[in-house]
């Protein structure tokens, strides 16, 4: 294999390569930070069948076309475990063994994948983002619902008894000293979410294990964006802060019903920012 990180990497094997346990080699040793468990990363990637030499998947290299994967128990398993300490700058070669793949599901047709083929990653490992907001506490804000984190960072909410406000209101918990999230940029974010005077949280990526990415956008006027009132809390916020957003039902979904969110709710998110694009 030949090839400098960040370029179109010379990727030749014989075929069918075959193997019984997934393979890592560390092609391009990186200096950034070790990726661990619950971390989002991107990357840019060649994909191929070890079976037939056959390209599945590559990246353009040039920044535009990049894949976000998290490393947990969602991703196949050769893929996650080679991910996991790898550090940012790298580039490695990982042969995936079909148990490690597709496993049980027998390949992938969609994929070009039998039940017996490996799968070849040639990965760049572009960046890596938060787990968890890690900025400087901040002193609560009255009338704002309270928050309390588990160890593993999951918010527990405590909404008041009073009455909801009928405007938007948010509070900075942690601030985070990164980057400034623009009007229509990717934003990466873990996040609980609540009705106002309900305990159980309707949407959590705490108990998915993975983050959620969008747009920081209304999404009724752009595609890829959220409600009105999330978009406008995540506006101007920095990387690595955590924030309380209490967003009423003009700015949320109104006098429709939203899944398990019912008509004219006021809605609760506590929000890691995790990275943006």
């Amino acid at each position: 294999m030949t090839g400098d990180f960040g370029a179109t990497p010379a990727v030749d094997f014989p075929t069918p390569l075959k193997t019984e346990t997934s393979q890592l080699a560390e092609i391009i040793p990186g200096t950034g930070q070790p990726v661990v468990k619950g971390q989002k990363v991107k990357v840019d990637l060649s994909v191929y069948n070890g079976t037939t030499g056959e390209t599945l998947q590559e990246s353009a290299y040039d920044g535009s076309t990049q894949s976000g994967i998290v490393i947990s128990d969602q991703t196949i398993a050769g893929l996650s475990n080679a991910l996991e300490c790898a550090q940012v700058g790298s580039r490695l070669a990982v042969v995936v063994s079909p148990d490690d793949a597709f496993g049980p599901q027998g390949g992938s047709a969609d994929l070009g994948i039998a039940a017996t083929d490996t799968i070849v990653f040639v990965i760049d490992v572009v960046k890596s983002y938060l787990t968890r907001a890690n900025g400087a506490a901040q002193p609560a804000e009255n009338g704002l619902p309270a928050v309390v984190l588990a160890e593993d960072g999951t918010p527990g909410i405590t909404v008041p008894s009073a009455t909801p406000p009928t405007e938007l209101q948010v509070g900075v918990l942690k601030k985070g000293t990164g980057a400034t999230v623009k009007e229509g940029e990717p934003v990466t974010v873990a996040y609980s979410g609540v009705v106002w005077g309900e305990k159980t949280a309707f949407d959590s990526t705490w108990t998915t294990g993975v983050p959620a990415e969008f747009l920081a956008a209304d999404g009724s006027k752009t595609q890829g964006g959220v409600i009105p009132g999330f978009a406008e809390a995540l506006i101007g916020q920095t990387v690595g802060s955590q924030i309380v957003a209490v967003i009423p039902p003009d700015q949320a979904y109104g006098d429709q019903v939203s899944g398990p969110i019912p008509a004219n709710s006021t809605l609760v998110f506590v929000v890691d920012i995790l990275g943006v694009n």
